[in-house]
């Protein structure tokens, strides 16, 4: 099973994924996890364009391209030979984030980005996403209060961006409302883990 998990900044997915993917594996479970941008040594290497804030003359439909290519590269060398030999893979991030924050929240067009990420994808889907949904001013606050946490050039961008960012994930789930699951990410850590535990293990059942 292909397993992705979306969200806006600071939804905190990325630690509710090491949490779930630890728990499941103690349970037998077989799991490949990655991520986008990157996932693989190439897509490392695109993920850095991408996110380095000292790029801000990056051109958006060229950031819509940098984010396919990388997922292309994600899926050919650990994706799908992950799903061939009969593992879960869960990923942080797919294509729903470039609907989401190139589509909507740049203005591009969800129709347009779809149609670049359905050539580099071969129209591959997950079957099961996951929607970390928290309002943008709760997620940029956990942010700013997260030392540890490295500031990569979308959190720079305004609320007004993050918000569209919201607004188009949520768009996304009543459109594919057969493979989305919205997790409430303003509750506690340890509530949203254990939903997402019960979302994913529901699923794999």
């Amino acid at each position: 099973m292909f397993i992705t998990l979306e969200g806006p900044e600071g939804s905190g997915k990325t630690s509710v994924m090491k949490e779930v993917i630890a728990r499941l594996r103690k349970e037998g479970f077989v799991i490949e996890e990655t991520r986008e941008p990157g996932g693989t040594p190439i897509a490392e290497q695109i993920r850095q364009v991408i996110l380095q804030k000292e790029n801000t003359k990056l051109d958006s439909r060229a950031e819509a391209l940098l984010l396919a290519a990388s997922r292309r590269q994600n899926l050919v060398e650990k994706i799908w030979p992950a799903l061939k030999a009969g593992k879960i893979v869960i990923c942080d991030r797919f294509i729903d984030s470039s609907l989401a924050y190139q589509g909507g929240a740049r203005g591009l067009g969800i129709e347009a980005v779809l149609s670049i990420n359905l050539f580099a994808t071969e129209s591959s889907y997950p079957q099961l996403t996951l929607l970390f949904d928290i309002p943008p001013e709760l997620g940029l606050k956990r942010i700013a209060a997260n030392a540890n946490r490295e500031i990569n050039r979308l959190d720079l961008e305004q609320l007004s961006f993050h918000q569209k960012v919201r607004d188009t994930y949520l768009q996304l789930a009543k459109r594919f409302k057969d493979r989305f699951v919205i997790i409430d990410a303003s509750l506690p850590l340890q509530t949203v883990i254990e939903n997402t535990y019960q979302a994913i293990h529901n699923r794999l059942l």
